[in-house]
């Protein structure tokens, strides 16, 4: 018989399966590496490897402790970092200074640690990068203890009265010898409870759990540590406790000495024949949760029964009412049976101890509680020995039951112990929760949700249960577990599933079956009990919008990196589970196809996700254009449906979400103006635009850079090598042209303006910005002529570059100033790179000639030179201009040789091609010759010719001309025929100006365009001074060009008081040539008060040299020196000349440089410039040097225009026509001075026109004749001509009374009809050209007239009707005599040119007003009313005192010219009535 086993102990193998599957801890490692190796943990920052953290242990006071930082370049490409020092006193490295790594190098950056107190220090040293910056920590710790240990320890389920064990590491990983000692609560033990860890190290503590009660346990123990355990650290320790419990079955049928309802702990085997085996089995059940134990005691399988029965017998002697031997026992006896079900056995144990010396009979009277059944009912105990007692009853309802059990020991009634026991039947109640609804919140069709719902078991059994889903909903609804069995009082979660197939409403019903587990004496098919479920839940479908329809990034950085949040909306009722598309469409300049293959420049931190319902979710973009162009990125998304029935339509149909833009652009920096100061202060900005090649240098800079410009994205030291190597495919000239030698250095302006939409940061690196400082050993001592040419070049400093980087926003401009110093003669040259951050380099070849002081030197910008396109057939090609600068100190004469011209116009048919209209001329120091060329092609093709430029006493040129010429009827609206200037070699800025500038011009550069010949164009310029406190005198220079005979500017000279401004009227005078006019006008400017000084120190220079001339003293030494006197009077004759001819009124004499006195020689001058500079201060000092003028500062203005032929400029400016004045009468002053000119010339001609008319022949001069005859005959029979004439004539004409003469009024009469009256107009005074017969015939005619039409002749006076006729007639011959005499006026250029004039200087004074503030032109015009139409009526515009009214503007405006008002300079005219 197998009641109850004892306890045992479980093995270490259960005891570690345990601690396998429950996972009480995190394992914790111990450290891999020790504390030292842990801090030289490095990172990579952009391909610089450098450890983390600097760390400093055992430090004292009062002394320096230096670490090393090392840096490496684990890249393949050079590094260039910068870094800034520790922000606190107590951390020193070396002054900041530049990093440049090439790849594989590393750098040691010492850093000291100076410790002031006994405390801890930390700081930081930051690097910065191009792509970011990154810091380096740097501490000092103190010695200190430090334990690390698991912070929580969860051990397997024990039973009580048992035990389990786990453990965990406990590592030293502070800097001190540490001791610990744990304190621990019960019922948990640690082992070592104390101990002794050296740094680095660690201990293995175990943890014993042995419970006493069932719990859950949830202790804290205490770590105490330190050098007297004053520091302290918890652990959590958790485990759960329950009691062990196993049942005993035997399965089978009952004996028949065995009652229904006993304890079935009987084996029967039955009656069994000898020498037979008979077998039964045993089942063995243990209900609890937590592993159970047990051993069976075996005693003899095999029974064999005896022939006999051994009765045990009890009894005692002692007498009635006799007293027993007192028993002394324990008895431990529980108080409630175990809770079961309805009709079914319930069991517990009674122990009676003995102990006493006596043995002790027992007896349960079980009559007096017949529900309970005892075994054994009676027996004794033994002293010292035990009995348990087995109770078992059945309960048969719910209700509580009493159960008193009487127990007789030593067969005496006084004896009697009663042992009260309770018992009660538990019933199946399960408890949902919700009442037995579950709710599911909207789920997307196609996606499932999953919601944990609990049940509670509410007795004190375990019971099974099942759950039941309808078929029809089992794809709807599904439930995990399913089936399984809850513990007293257990509640359990259960994860159900709700997957919609549709979008509807669902309401479904699930059922779930709890019974009780079989039990000794139960059925064998138990009771359920059934509860029903509701599961009401919604199929839905949703959208997902974005915040924004389109995010747009504006201009991104090419290569760089720009991020944005996209904000996802779910307005619907369900979470909705996506995944994002995105498409990059790329637009702009490039080819389409090549496009499609680049990788998508926009990246999202995540592509799939969930957004519950009236939610949002965010996903960061992050995008890195890779060209210079247009980026759209189209969003679109799918709803991701796992669950879909159909396995085809997992996911949805891709739905537009929205749109990312971007532009990608590269940095981008332009030259907008530049001027010129110091040697090269004579050139104009246009041809320094030509000599810096500036419009080549801006139409690079707006390409996108190649990839090998990209191959260092910022200035950088790259190079070993003294000439650095080149990236770039683009090299321009950035000429500074020529000056003598020790002159002022040419010093250029440039106006840098960042056009782009991005900062830019640009810099000019010379070859010593770019290459790697070397020790001195390691550098190559063998160097090629170029490169020391540019070494001497570097060292001596003659190019500078002043700021040599910067950075611009965008539009923001400025001004970097590149000189070239003229110290040794010859031609300096320097490769400079400009370098723009992040995009283009060019180099630039710096360029600058140094001349002897007496050496004739023109500069050759270029070898070639092409002219501007012209149309074929023109009958009148425009001149061309070809510059000539001269930058030496002296003047030169040029000659150009015309052989090869000559054999080109053989070779086309005679046809001057090219024409140099001035071969000869000569050029002034600091100046430009215009040479006048005319290109005339006669076929479309490109005509060249080599021209040798002869340079007297200097270096000659062979120059190559080129020319175009093309077919404007084959080429159509493409050609350029309009064109004047580019827009790009134009500036338009007016603010850049030279150091010491106080005046400027309002604009630099006046473009007049396409004008007509023989026009009249003027333009209105500003002077002003902006000092505030000295007047500035001006004086313009037009030139010796000879487009300038046709160019005037008033005034040409005169003063600007301090903050004031004037005007200057500019006119040109277009000649009867086509031409190209590039005029460079030069305004030389003084201040007034320094000019007057010079011109008084002058004056008494100049009398004491005449004083000095006059006066003088002979010696006896003087007698015989004759010689030295002659050539004294020849020095003294040079210097009068000289200074006559200093003598001119204009300013241009005060402001130029006046020879010495008398001439220093100098025979034999030093080697060295500084001793001869010497030498002439201390011959200087001895003389009275000439004053020296002022320093003047040149301001130029550019002018230029291109005139055609009336013919050329009607068909293809017809419209711009009325714009233009035309000067009638310049036509005849011109065509004379040609006429003189060619007079002049021996009668060649060198009119392109005449030129051309020689070369025809007699058939087409022919062809000519008979065109014009046809054109003129067909005209004289056109009679619409005829009406367009006639209505010409009777125009009205304004003004005409004034110009009334006796002459015109005399012709009136002769065209007057044969009937009108002669006293319409006044007798003309007679006319000395008129003839005496003529005037006799005309006097005669009025006189018959007057008698006929007037009877005061015969003496009588005339009637009224007849006087009213007459004076009818009168006034109709006074309108005709009006209308002829407007007609004849309006055909005189005078009236014309008169009208011009009235307008030009009405224009002018209005502007002039509006620049004093006098008139606001932008203010808004108010009408005043005129009277009204009846009061008007009255009013006659002839009658005297009564002026017409007229409309007028109120407020500020434009007003005629006064007396007041009139300007200096121009004539004005008043008109009167």
């Amino acid at each position: 018989m197998l009641a109850q086993m004892p306890r045992g102990l479980p093995s270490a193998n259960s005891v570690r399966s345990s601690i396998r599957q429950e996972k009480p801890m995190s394992p914790l490692k111990p450290p891999e590496r020790s504390a030292r190796k842990a801090k030289e943990k490095k990172g990579t920052f952009w391909g610089t490897e450098v450890a983390e953290v600097l760390h400093w242990h055992g430090w004292e006071l009062g002394k320096e402790f230096t670490k090393h930082l090392s840096l490496k370049n684990v890249h393949v490409k050079t590094q260039k970092l910068s870094y800034r020092p520790p922000a606190t006193r107590f951390f020193i490295t070396v002054f900041p200074q530049p990093i440049v790594l090439s790849p594989g190098m590393s750098l040691t950056l010492p850093i000291i640690f100076r410790p002031l107190e006994k405390k801890e220090y930390e700081d930081s040293i930051c690097f910065e990068k191009p792509e970011g910056e990154f810091s380096v920590a740097l501490r000092a710790t103190l010695p200190r203890h430090k334990l690390l240990f698991p912070d929580t320890i969860q051990l397997p389920l024990c039973a009580v009265h048992d035990f389990t064990e786990a453990s965990f590491p406990l590592c030293n990983v502070g800097d001190l010898i540490t001791l610990f000692n744990w304190e621990t609560p019960s019922p948990f033990h640690l082992t070592p409870v104390s101990g002794m860890l050296e740094p680095g190290s660690e201990c293995v503590v175990k943890v014993t759990f042995q419970p006493q009660m069932a719990l859950v346990y949830d202790a804290v123990a205490v770590c105490w540590f330190g050098d007297n355990e004053e520091q302290k650290r918890t652990i959590k320790l958790r485990a759960i406790a329950k009691y062990p419990r196993l049942l005993v079955r035997v399965p089978g049928e009952l004996c028949e000495d065995v009652e229904p309802g006993d304890f079935r702990d009987v084996l029967c085997f039955g009656s069994v024949a000898v020498g037979t085996t008979v077998e039964r089995q045993v089942e063995i059940c243990n209900p609890s949760v937590v592993l159970r134990h047990y051993s069976n005691i075996e005693e003899d399988s095999t029974m064999c029964p005896s022939w006999c029965l051994t009765i045990r017998l009890r009894g005692h002697t002692f007498e009635a009412d006799r007293q027993h031997f007192i028993p002394h026992y324990v008895l431990d006896s529980p108080k409630v049976f175990p809770a079961v079900g309805p009709n079914t056995n319930t069991y517990r144990s009674v122990l009676l101890w003995n102990v006493g010396t006596s043995p002790i009979t027992f007896c349960m009277n079980q009559d007096t509680c017949p529900s309970v059944l005892v075994k054994p009912c009676s027996g004794y105990v033994a002293p010292g020995a035990h009995q348990i007692f087995l109770l078992s009853t059945q309960p048969a309802d719910m209700a509580t039951h009493q159960h008193i059990l009487s127990l007789q020991l030593n067969s005496y009634p006084k004896y009697t112990q009663e042992i009260p026991l309770r018992s009660s039947g538990e019933s199946l109640l399960l408890l949902l929760e919700g009442d037995g609804n579950l709710y599911f919140k909207p789920t997307c069709v196609g996606t499932s949700t999953t919601r944990t719902y609990t049940i509670k078991n509410c007795t004190r059994l375990p019971m099974h249960f099942k759950w039941k889903i309808q078929e029809s909903d089992s794809k709807v609804l599904s439930v995990k577990p399913a089936t399984g069995v809850i513990q007293p009082n257990e509640a359990l979660a259960q994860a159900w599933t709700f997957t919609p197939g549709e979008e509807t409403k669902y309401l479904l019903r699930s059922w779930v079956s709890v019974w009780r587990a079989q039990g000794s004496s139960a059925p064998e098919f138990p009771k359920s009990t059934r509860y029903t479920l509701r599961v009401i839940g919604e199929g839905a479908l949703g959208t997902i919008m974005a915040q924004e329809e389109q995010l747009d990034l504006g201009n991104v950085l090419v290569g760089g990196l720009q991020s944005c949040d996209l904000v996802l909306l779910n307005n619907g009722t369900c979470s909705l589970n996506y995944i994002l598309h995105v498409e990059q469409i790329i637009t702009g300049p490039c080819d389409p196809e090549e496009v499609l293959s680049d990788p998508l420049a926009l990246e999202l931190d995540h592509y799939k996700g969930m957004i519950p319902a009236r939610s949002k979710a965010v996903v960061q973009a992050t995008v890195s254009p890779a060209r210079q162009l247009h980026y759209t990125w189209a969003m679109s998304y799918t709803i991701s449906t796992p669950k879909a029935r159909d396995p085809a339509n997992t996911v949805g149909k891709q739905q537009a979400l929205c749109c990312v833009v971007a532009t990608g652009v590269y940095p981008s920096v332009c030259v907008t103006d530049v001027c010129a100061a110091g040697s090269a202060r004579g050139i104009s900005k246009l041809h320094l635009w030509r000599l810096f090649a500036l419009e080549t240098l801006n139409q690079y800079l707006e390409r996108d850079p190649t990839s090998a410009e990209l191959t260092y994205r910022v200035p950088t030291r790259h190079s070993v090598c003294p000439v650095p190597p080149v990236h770039t495919p683009v090299l321009l000239d950035f000429n500074f042209g020529a000056a003598p030698i020790e002159a002022e250095p040419s010093v250029v302006i440039l106006m840098l303006e960042n056009n782009g939409v991005v900062p830019v940061e640009w810099a000019f690196l010379f070859p010593s910005d770019q290459k790697i400082d070397v020790e001195h050993w390691a550098e190559n001592t063998e160097f090629n002529p170029s490169e020391l040419h540019q070494m001497r070049v570097q060292d001596n400093q003659l190019f500078s570059v002043s700021p040599k980087s910067g950075r611009l926003f965008p539009g923001q401009e400025q001004t970097v100033q590149l000189s070239h110093r003229h110290d040794f003669i010859g031609t300096d040259r320097l490769p400079v790179l400009l370098k723009v951050s992040h995009g283009r380099e060019i180099l630039l070849n710096f360029i600058g000639v140094t001349v002897e002081r007496e050496q004739r030197y023109v500069h050759f910008t270029s070898t070639k030179h092409l002219f501007t396109p012209i149309a074929i057939g023109s009958s009148s090609p425009p001149k061309q201009i070809y510059e000539l600068y001269n930058g030496g100190s002296m003047a030169v004469a040029y000659e150009i040789q015309l052989d090869s011209m000559m054999k080109i116009q053989e070779e086309n048919f005679q046809h001057p091609v090219f024409v140099c209209l001035n071969p000869r001329g000569e050029i002034l120091p600091g100046t430009t010759s215009h040479i006048e060329w005319v290109f005339s092609p006669l076929e479309a093709r490109t005509y060249s010719v080599d021209v040798p430029i002869h340079i007297l006493e200097g270096d000659s040129a062979l120059i190559t001309f080129q020319g175009i010429g093309y077919d404007p009827h084959v080429m159509g609206e493409t050609a350029q025929f309009d064109q004047v200037l580019s827009p790009s070699v134009t500036p338009g800025s007016s603010k850049l100006t030279v150091p010491g500038q106080t005046a400027f011009l309002s604009q630099h550069r006046i473009c007049l365009g396409n004008i007509p010949v023989y026009s009249k164009s003027s333009r209105l310029v500003f002077l002003n001074n902006a000092s505030e406190s000295e007047a500035v005198v001006f004086a313009w220079h037009v030139g010796t060009s000879n487009a300038s005979e046709m160019l005037q500017i008033v005034p040409e000279m005169g003063v600007v008081q301090p903050g004031e401004s004037t005007h200057c009227i500019l006119t040109l005078q277009a000649s009867g040539n086509a031409c190209f006019y590039n005029v460079d006008l030069v305004c030389e400017v003084v201040m007034q008060q320094p000019l007057a000084k010079y011109e008084e120190a002058l004056q008494e220079w100049e009398a004491e040299k005449q004083r000095q001339t006059v006066e003088f003293t002979i010696t006896e030494q003087d007698l015989g020196a004759e010689s030295n006197l002659k050539q004294r009077a020849r020095s003294s004759s040079d210097s009068s000349a000289e200074g006559k001819l200093a003598k001119s009124p204009a300013v241009t004499r005060q402001c130029r440089t006046l020879p010495p006195i008398k001439n220093l020689l100098a025979p034999n001058p030093p080697v060295s410039r500084s001793q001869r500079r010497h030498l002439i201060d201390h011959e200087a000092s001895r003389l009275w040097a000439r004053p020296e003028p002022p320093k003047s500062h040149l301001l130029h203005l550019g002018v230029t225009a291109r005139s055609h032929s009336m013919d050329d400029f009607l068909s293809n400016f017809c419209s711009e026509r009325p714009t233009f004045f035309l000067c009638r009468h310049l036509q005849e002053t011109v065509g004379d001075k040609a006429v003189d000119r060619r007079k002049d010339g021996g009668g060649v001609s060198t009119d392109p026109v005449l030129l051309a008319l020689v070369g025809s022949s007699e058939q087409e001069m022919q062809v000519v004749t008979d065109l014009l005859t046809a054109v003129i005959r067909g005209l004289l029979e056109d009679t619409q001509f005829h009406q367009a004439v006639s209505r010409s004539l009777t125009e009205p004409m304004p003004y005409f009374h004034q110009f009334w003469t006796a002459e015109s009024a005399k012709h009136q009469g002769r065209t007057r009809s044969p009937g009108g009256s002669s006293r319409a107009s006044p007798s003309p005074a007679p006319c000395a050209k008129d003839e005496p017969g003529e005037e006799e015939e005309e006097r005669q005619e009025e006189c018959e007239m007057s008698l006929v039409t007037s009877p005061r002749a015969a003496g009588e006076e005339p009637p009224d009707s007849l006087r009213d006729v007459l004076h009818q007639e009168q006034l109709r011959e006074e309108k005709e005599t009006i209308t002829s005499l407007h007609f004849g006026l309006s055909r005189l250029p005078a009236f014309g040119n008169l009208l011009e004039l009235v307008l030009e200087n009405t224009l002018q004074n209005i502007m002039v007003e509006a620049s004093r503030g006098e008139v606001v032109l932008t203010a808004r015009p108010r009408v005043i009313a005129l009277p009204p139409s009846s009061a008007q009526r009255g009013i006659s515009p002839a009658t005297p005192g009564h002026p017409a009214s007229l409309l007028c503007t109120a407020g500020p405006g434009p007003s005629l010219p006064t007396e007041g008002k009139e300007a200096e300079g121009y004539p004005q005219i008043v008109l009167s009535t």
